[in-house]
């Protein structure tokens, strides 16, 4: 069970309201321009797939908002890789790749 804040709901209110109120302007704003750019886009790549869906975890009123978009958007596998196939991370676990055949 998670611990309590030490801070009440206004005084959290009154800190990070208006930083998070930007997060999610920016977050609009990135969705906005995939939109413009390709409608279907969403559909497609399986980082925005898994991004809609943590945005769904986060309109929803379930606890562990952290840890269950952390699970959805990492790799549940345990065994290592045989070879580096990126120098980058791409952000999200492909769990479609049988889907989309990659």
């Amino acid at each position: 069970m998670a611990s309590p804040s030490p801070l009440g709901v206004p005084e959290l209110t009154d800190e990070y309201f208006i930083e998070n109120r930007n997060r999610l302007l920016e977050i609009a704003a990135f969705l906005d321009r995939l939109d413009r750019a390709d409608p279907g886009r969403g559909r497609s790549d399986f980082r925005i797939r898994a991004f809609r869906e943590a945005l769904t975890v986060l309109a929803g009123t379930s606890p562990d908002y952290v840890a269950r978009i952390q699970a959805l958007l990492s790799d549940p596998r345990s065994e290592p890789i045989p070879t580096l196939d990126r120098k980058s991370a791409l952000g999200a676990y492909d769990r479609w790749q049988t889907e989309t055949g990659r």
